[in-house]
Parts: C-alpha cells; sequence; structure tokens
C-alpha cells in the first residue's frame, strides 16, 4: 500500500488552461483514493508561500506535485524544505532539469509511486542568512544557489570570503555565486563554472566576471560554512534561487551552509541523471 494519502499540487504561474489541468490531475489522484490539496492562486499571478492553500500544503501534503519547469520547483523545494516530502516535477515545456516526467506521462507517473515502483534523489540545499550590524536581517533556504552580484549600477563590487572561519580571499567583480551541485547547472554553469555530480555534498564558489583572472571556482566541504562580506560602497543584491531578491548594504555579511533539510526528487528506475545532461545539453548530437 502506499505510503502516500494528501498529494499537494502547485503550479507555474499564468500556465495555460490551468482549470483544465488541475481538474484532470486531481481526478487522475482521487482515482487512486488519495486527497488533492490544490494551490490555484498561482493562476492569478506569482506563488505566494503564505495563501492558505500553501500553508495547508507545507503543513499536511506527503507528497507535493509540482506542474511547471525548474523555476516553479525551486519555490515547491523551499515550500516544504523543513518537511523534506517527495517532489515529483512535471514538465510543462521549459527546460526542466529537475521535473522526471511529461504531463502525458502522469498518469502512468502515479500508478508507479502508488506501487511503490520509484526512488528518492536526494538534494543538497542551502541555508543563507543575511547580517546588518551584528543582527540576522533576513533567513533563506535555497536549492540552487545565492547570487551575490552588483545593484543598479554597472560597477564591479568588492567582498571578503571567508570559509570555515578561516579567511579565503578579497574578491572584487560582478560578483560571486554559491551554489549546490544542483546548482551547478543553473547560472554557475553560464558563469563557467563545473557540472557537480548532484549526489556530492559540496558547496560551489563560483566568481562572477573576477578582476583578477586567477580566481576560479572552488568546491568547498558541506561541512563548511561560507561567510561573503559587501566591503564596497556601492549597493549589491542577494538573490535566492533567482527568485528572492534583497538588496545588500557595505559591510553587510550573507553566511551560508548547507541546510539541515534536503530536498526528496521522486526518480523513477528506467531514467538516470547523465540521461538527464546528454538530453537537456545535447550531448553527443551530430556524428563522432
Amino acid at each position: 500500500m502506499s505510503i502516500f494519502s494528501t498529494i499537494g499540487i502547485i503550479t507555474k504561474p499564468f500556465l495555460p488552461d490551468t482549470p483544465r489541468i488541475l481538474n484532470q490531475v486531481q481526478q487522475w489522484i482521487q482515482e487512486h483514493g488519495k486527497t488533492a490539496i490544490v494551490d490555484s492562486a498561482s493562476m492569478d499571478g506569482p506563488p505566494c508561500n503564505t495563501s492558505p492553500m500553501r500553508l495547508r500544503i507545507e503543513a499536511e501534503a506527503d507528497l507535493l506535485i509540482v506542474l511547471g519547469g525548474d523555476g516553479t520547483m525551486l519555490s515547491g523545494a523551499r515550500l516544504v524544505e523543513r518537511r523534506s516530502i517527495p517532489i515529483l516535477g512535471v514538465n510543462m515545456g521549459g527546460l526542466g532539469f529537475l521535473t522526471e516526467t511529461t504531463f502525458e506521462a502522469l498518469p502512468k507517473a502515479l500508478h508507479k509511486i502508488f506501487s511503490g515502483d520509484f526512488q528518492l534523489d536526494t538534494r543538497l540545499m542551502l541555508q543563507v542568512e543575511l547580517h546588518r550590524q551584528g543582527k540576522t536581517v533576513e533567513a533563506y533556504s535555497a536549492l540552487n544557489d545565492i547570487v551575490i552580484s552588483k545593484g543598479h549600477l554597472a560597477r564591479m563590487i568588492a567582498t571578503k570570503v571567508w570559509i570555515d572561519q578561516t579567511f579565503m580571499t578579497n574578491l572584487r567583480g560582478d560578483g560571486l555565486i554559491v551554489a549546490t551541485p544542483t546548482g551547478s547547472t543553473a547560472y554557475s554553469l553560464s558563469a563557467g563554472g563545473p557540472i557537480l555530480d548532484p549526489r556530492l555534498e559540496v558547496l560551489l564558489i563560483n566568481p562572477i566576471c573576477p578582476h583578477t583572472l586567477s580566481h576560479r571556482p572552488f568546491l568547498a566541504s558541506s561541512q563548511a560554512p561560507i561567510s561573503v562580506e559587501l566591503t564596497s560602497p556601492e549597493g549589491a543584491m542577494a538573490t535566492i534561487d533567482g527568485q528572492i531578491g534583497t538588496e545588500m548594504m557595505k559591510e553587510d555579511l550573507v553566511k551560508i551552509q548547507a541546510s539541515p533539510h534536503r530536498t526528496q526528487l521522486i526518480r523513477f528506475p528506467d531514467r538516470n541523471y547523465f540521461e538527464v545532461l546528454r538530453s537537456k545539453l545535447k550531448w553527443g548530437d551530430g556524428n563522432p
């Protein structure tokens, strides 16, 4: 018998034909004797984690179905972070690195899940705090990354970086990225960073257009907290998963560490990470 009984459903904002899609998914779930909690608020705009249905999903669901792409998956991972319930990503047309199935294949996928024919792919998350004058002013979780980057003016910013409370470097440039292995295929990849096996327990520090060309991406143990202080007078932005942003001031300190919680992605045995890379990055296209 399936361990899942209450299924949360969230959708990509402004997903075309959302009412019909949600009704169909609810019907498939109810055919298996399960209860569905549907967040339909995103039909009218960006998701809000304090909406009544999202609060119910966060508290009650034991499985989350995400209808959308990687952005919606990131939002869903943060929503259920503290309970680490399994997440099934349904690709609704985006790149879909994190998603596992398509809408057309969802009935078959649900049958597999409720029959116990699936695996869980555990992904490291980040815990991020912004400190100002010795006080914590913001706290976030992230599945992909935190990006500290220049603000409104096209000027370099200056930062100091510590790893495990040991000074690492002064860094001048457009900013830096601290990413999980999952986030290595997001902004960090565009900034010249390596692709990491998502099973690794490491944090990736990747400078963005550094002024000193000897600065290169660096892997730190997930056991080592990372601190980044903004030392230049120009303002900067700290952005979580490309979705949540907060302004930074001179001498603000961002503290980053591996979260005690993990994201649990549902995977099926007939699919693997390297197949996803070949498909999404078009590896192997053309003749050898």
